[in-house]
């Protein structure tokens, strides 16, 4: 078992642990170790973003921004994180984004900036690259990572948990210190041994927890691994129950689809039911389809729910067809390959769980309440998002918040490294290997639990039960956990379980309904 020595260690690779890298980097002399589950180190929530960034448009400014952002938020936001955002974010967009990474964005006819308009923006201000947006962002941030040799690169490695004293201090008398980060432990699963990673600063860059739900636009790996870490180390964690559902998710047979980005109703798309009624204006005559997330996905639910719909329907077939396949090549492409023309027909779709609006605590700098741990990214809840996130702020968040925490690490210059000696190499005490179909069973139990009892809509008694079923759960994982050689599949669970209850308890705790928190015997607060 490998001792892993760093200034930095950031855990996670989207933008907004790339944000924090490359300003770290600017300093040759620090070292910065990144580690990611994935084997491909650009695989992260980041890639999956389609719609775009939020930056400021023609005709538009920094308080229109702010103003957006505070009412998508359902009066929940902190204004001055979305003082900072919006501050903040523009700028980097344009000095990090296209004149260092070299992020080419789509163009108008006349050279301009082609900017997008999605749910709840006042104006047009969405900055993309096809519907593929974040992917090429990634790709561009990973190359400046490459030219950086004081960035270290470590993939297929999975976080196991947060190196912190008192926890995992051999001496005894550190009982009495306040709760510091040294690190993790990071399992590697090239060779199966957990490593330490010890860092005179720690940054959870972990993305989002989509795969607790049965139904989720998010990648494979997002389990909500930074918050367990954090939680079970005794970070705040604040707002978990504002978990975001997308409105359109393509409706795949077995419930693995894929994501229509909300673009797709900026550029003008329709919501309509199975035999062809709009319905929208019933819900949000002010905004119709490009109402805030919950408003929508709300809408979508009910419709199917009283007329028992399998899906709805979106509609972009009446603009051109060589528009369609510019601005959405890859929508259209997956939609071609299961079996939909999207220049022809509408596209089937289901709401789905998309984003983590709260998450571990942080301050303006994405420090959280334990010295030495930053959080950044979707992980981490700086108040932008409140209630309800408005669309394509996350990469912003990420971007800027990332940037931050490399400014705040950077200025606070040396401390004094832990002795390793006082950190324990990991202790694994099992007896019996993983069995994948106890792991798949469990996982699943997870997503149909959350889903119906702690999705869309709830209510007291289905948080209730929710609570109950996944403490039981958790009991029967942790022996699970303990006596069993780890595996990526079985860390992913532990974290699940965890995540699961954090949002759930949350939830129970939370007896207003509001944002996308939508509780219907809760206190209402002037939502849908």
């Amino acid at each position: 078992m490998k001792l892993v020595q760093s200034d930095v260690l950031i855990i996670g690779c989207g933008i907004a642990g790339a944000a924090a890298a490359l300003r770290l980097s600017e300093d040759r002399e620090r070292q910065i170790t990144v580690i990611t589950r994935a084997a491909d180190p650009e695989e992260s929530n980041t890639r999956y973003a389609q719609g775009g960034i939020v930056t400021l448009g023609k005709n538009d400014d920094r308080e229109k921004l702010i103003r957006d952002i505070l009412k998508a938020g359902a009066g929940l936001s902190l204004p001055a994180a979305a003082e900072i955002l919006a501050g903040e974010g523009p700028r980097l967009v344009q000095e990090l984004l296209v004149e260092r990474a070299g992020v080419a964005f789509d163009r108008a006819p006349d050279g301009s900036l082609d900017y997008g308009r999605e749910a709840a923006h006042s104006v047009p201000r969405v900055l993309h690259i096809g519907d593929a947006t974040g992917r090429a962002i990634i790709q561009s941030l990973h190359a400046l990572i490459r030219g950086r040799p004081n960035i270290r690169i470590v993939n297929s490695a999975t976080a196991v948990d947060l190196i912190t004293f008192p926890h995992h201090a051999r001496d005894p008398l550190a009982v009495y210190q306040p709760i510091t980060c040294h690190g993790a432990y990071v399992f590697d699963r090239a060779d199966g041994d957990v490593h330490r990673y010890l860092a005179d600063f720690t940054i959870l860059a972990t993305g989002g927890l989509g795969r607790i739900f049965r139904y989720t636009s998010n990648p494979e790996g997002a389990r909500g691994d930074g918050l367990a870490m954090a939680d079970r180390a005794g970070a705040r964690v604040i707002n978990a129950e504002y978990i975001q559902f997308h409105p359109t998710v393509f409706a795949a047979p077995g419930g693995d689809g894929f994501l229509i980005s909300e673009a797709v109703r900026g550029e003008g798309g329709r919501l309509l039911t199975p035999d062809g009624r709009a319905f929208m204006a019933e819900y949000a005559p002010e905004w119709k389809e490009l109402a805030p997330r919950d408003i929508v996905a709300r809408a979508i639910h009910r419709e199917m729910v009283m007329h028992d719909y399998p899906h709805v329907l979106l509609d972009i077939s009446f603009l051109p067809a060589n528009q369609i396949k510019g601005r959405f090549p890859n929508i259209y492409a997956r939609c071609l390959e299961a079996g939909f023309d999207i220049t022809r027909e509408p596209i089937p779709v289901v709401p789905a769980e998309h984003y983590s609006c709260g998450g571990v605590w942080t301050d303006a700098d994405g420090r959280t309440t334990i010295p030495g741990l930053y959080a950044v990214g979707e992980v981490a809840c700086t108040g932008v998002h409140g209630a309800n996130r408005l669309a394509s702020t996350s990469l912003l968040e990420g971007l800027v918040w990332g940037r931050r925490a490399g400014e705040s690490i950077a200025g606070a210059g040396k401390i004094p490294a832990v002795d390793p000696g006082q950190v324990p190499a990991w202790e694994p005490g099992v007896s019996e290997n993983a069995d994948p179909a106890l792991i798949w069973r469990d996982m699943r139990t997870i997503q149909y639990t959350m889903w119906h009892y702690v999705g869309l809509i709830r209510s007291s008694v289905r948080l209730k039960r929710a609570l109950s079923d996944l403490y039981h759960l958790n009991e029967e994982i942790e022996v699970f956990y303990r006596t069993t050689h780890l595996t990526d599949e079985l860390i992913g669970l532990r974290h699940g379980i965890r995540a699961a209850l954090v949002v759930a308890t949350a939830a129970k705790l939370n007896r207003t309904s509001v944002g996308c928190h939508y509780l219907e015997d809760g206190k209402q607060a002037g939502v849908l």
